[in-house]
């Protein structure tokens, strides 16, 4: 499993651990992922989502998966989020 949010695309990135006689060691950082389900009102179902902390607060904030997914970009956006975001938007569009 990655260690990737599928809402922002936040990963791990690098940087040094420094001692406290200024040693310097490579470590990483890693996002602050939690395996959520998130309900969507358009599709009135729930879906299981790998995000960090940070996200779940946007999602939170922007009224719910369904606003979050309208207003991100679909270069952040894992392969699941992108259907799940296409989804949303045919149930919403006036057929």
């Amino acid at each position: 499993m990655s260690r990737r949010c599928e809402l922002t695309g936040k990963g791990p990135i690098t940087g040094n651990n420094v001692s406290h006689a200024n040693n310097k060691t490579r470590r990483r950082f890693l996002p602050n992922l939690q395996d959520v389900s998130l309900q969507s009102e358009a599709l009135g179902r729930s879906f299981k989502l790998r995000v960090s902390a940070n996200a779940l607060r946007s999602v939170d904030h922007r009224g719910g998966l369904d606003a979050y997914l309208a207003r991100a970009k679909d270069v952040e956006l894992s392969a699941n989020a992108l259907k799940i975001k296409r989804d949303i938007a045919k149930a919403q569009s006036p057929a």
